[in-house]
């Protein structure tokens, strides 16, 4: 089992902020670093220093890190055009030495979108808009020569399909959600990784077996849970309060308690066929969270 850390800088993070927790994720033995992509906070809240753009962020890390994957969980297709997005992601790949992961998604905060004039069409539209960009970044970085695609949302002629990322065909796309048709059917025809994000173990089990039924052949199969880990309960009710929520509900809903119960968890999940855990760190401030779970968790899974 790999463990990655998953970060949301949304909630008010600087560079800084992210270049420390990808430092302290390379320096303790994490598999990956890995952001979301929002520009606006989630939820009520103090903005503070406002959301930062992730693939520049990405961009950074690549320089000031040499092991870990770094990636997305996920890259709306509202964001950007496929075809800046297909040259962006490459650029990363060349910059980290064929580092970097691709997560892909339709979008689905309108809120952002609205604050930050990105249009937001309706839910099927980014659906079909959001196929047209798969085929299109995949046949991009795959092509052997001159590219071309003709879409309802998108029209391609001639691109000479540069620069290429150094993973070859292309980066790892990852794939995420529990959509019973559409969500299968996608992960089944483009994902390397599929991705269920903050579901019990039960839920992420049923999802896993619906796209190993679509899908026929093997994919890395993934959850992301937030991580809340306490060597006693006091400290655990301490890391809980600063992430505003209950350690019931995180136990019930996450990653959290003492080692031994997150482990415990962990396997739960490695009985599905989970090969990567995504732990969601929502204090990035506190990097003393991520030297227990690397001295008490990492080393046992």
């Amino acid at each position: 089992m790999q463990l990655r850390i998953f970060t949301e800088p949304q909630q008010g993070a600087t560079y800084d902020d992210l270049l420390a927790v990808a430092k302290a994720t390379e320096r303790l033995g994490f598999d990956a670093f890995f952001r979301s992509d929002h520009y606006q906070r989630i939820g009520s809240g103090d903005q503070g220093p406002g959301s930062t753009d992730a693939w520049i962020t990405l961009a950074g890390l690549a320089r000031e890190t040499s092991r870990i994957r770094l990636g997305t969980l996920v890259t709306p297709a509202t964001f950007r055009l496929p075809g800046p997005l297909a040259i962006g992601v490459a650029q990363v790949d060349q910059m980290s030495g064929g580092r970097v992961e691709l997560g892909f998604g339709t979008g689905w905060f309108d809120g952002e979108h609205t604050a930050y004039g990105i249009p937001f069409p309706p839910v099927g539209e980014r659906f079909a808009r959001w196929e047209e960009q798969l085929e299109i970044i995949t046949g991009l970085w795959e092509a052997e020569k001159d590219y071309s695609f003709e879409g309802t949302y998108y029209r391609l002629a001639d691109s000479p399909a540069l620069p290429k990322p150094v993973q070859r065909p292309r980066p790892p796309i990852i794939i995420g959600g529990t959509g019973a048709k559409r969500t299968p059917r996608m992960a089944a025809r483009y994902a390397d990784e599929y991705n269920v994000p903050f579901h019990s173990v039960e839920q992420t089990g049923e999802a896993f077996e619906r796209v190993r039924q679509a899908a026929g052949r093997p994919l890395v199969y993934s959850a992301a849970q937030v991580v809340c880990v306490g060597a006693d309960e006091a400290e655990l009710e301490r890391r809980a309060a600063v992430i505003g929520n209950s350690v019931e509900r995180l136990r019930e809903e996450g990653l959290a308690g003492t080692p031994s119960e997150v482990l415990d968890k962990i396997g739960r999940f490695a009985e599905l066929g989970a090969e990567r855990i995504y732990l969601q760190v929502l204090d990035l401030s506190d990097l003393d969270h991520l030297e227990l779970i690397a001295a008490e968790i990492l080393p046992h899974v």
